[in-house]
């Protein structure tokens, strides 16, 4: 089995894949002060919860998957996987990995490394031109050509950053949770507050990718636009541009670098 780790700014994502299919998955927050000593505990602890598993990682899961925005997190478990997991093979997603997805941008040592792995996915999934939408502690807009390339993006501020500003900045305003309102007109406070977050953000969402869309294809109805991200749920039912929603597509992304950089040698043959 393949153990991937998506590391965001907030939250980090592990999936556990048998073959092409993820059988667990766990979210925990990022802690960029974890050395790699208590992330090879915490790493050892989620590993034991799971039926399909013996009592050390290295007893089923025969290739590890990791990619992190987060650089010293990244560090840290590059020396876990050193230090702990040596004979397990493992692809760290930075410059010089396969991904078989060419970046056109200006400088594409900038673009994230989870963007690239989206698009990797997306491809892969229902292949170009697409959009991926994710929603995390920003708000990503991908944009990947009919050839496959990835050709830039947009970013904003993500939805639980604006209700932070929201709540520090405004003086009788206070942090909400993130819910469907009753009414578009809120009725207080606090619905107002959800209504603004939600459906302004389902507004962004389907402005920048109508544009994104005009721009990357001769018929924007060719683009495949799909959403992820933790905090896709919450606006999927509002927005009208998305064609697919797809929870675990950076893992799944991680699966298929995996996969080109080490090839066979997963499944126990190494």
């Amino acid at each position: 089995m393949l153990l991937t780790i998506d590391v965001g700014n907030t939250h980090t994502v592990l999936g556990l894949f048998d073959g092409d299919e993820i059988v667990e998955h766990w979210r925990i927050s990022t802690d960029a002060r974890r050395t790699a000593d208590e992330l090879a505990v915490l790493l050892q602890g989620l590993m034991g919860m799971h039926p399909l598993l013996g009592e050390e990682l290295g007893d089923n899961v025969d290739g590890i998957a990791i990619c992190s925005t987060v650089p010293s997190v990244l560090h840290e478990l590059r020396d876990v996987t050193r230090r702990y997991y040596g004979d397990i093979p493992a692809v760290l997603v930075e410059p010089g990995v396969k991904t078989g997805v060419q970046i056109t941008t200006d400088n594409p040592k900038e673009v994230g490394a989870d963007r690239i792995i989206n698009a990797v996915a997306a491809v892969e999934l229902y292949g170009g031109p697409c959009i991926v939408v994710d929603f995390g502690t920003a708000t990503t807009y991908d944009a990947v050509t009919a050839r496959g390339e990835y050709a830039g993006g947009a970013i904003a501020p993500g939805i639980e950053i604006s209700v932070e500003a929201l709540g520090r900045r405004g003086a009788q305003l206070h942090k909400v949770e993130l819910a469907r309102p009753r009414h578009v007109i809120g009725r207080n406070t606090v619905e107002s507050m959800q209504s603004g977050i939600l459906y302004g953000f389902a507004g962004q969402v389907d402005g920048v990718v109508e544009r994104m869309a005009r721009e990357l294809a001769d018929d924007p109805e060719e683009v495949t636009v799909i959403a992820t991200g933790g905090l896709a749920p919450l606006v999927l039912r509002e927005v009208s541009v998305i064609d697919a929603h797809e929870p675990w597509l950076t893992l799944i992304g991680l699966r298929l670098v995996y996969e080109r950089n080490i090839g066979g040698r997963r499944g126990g043959q190494r």
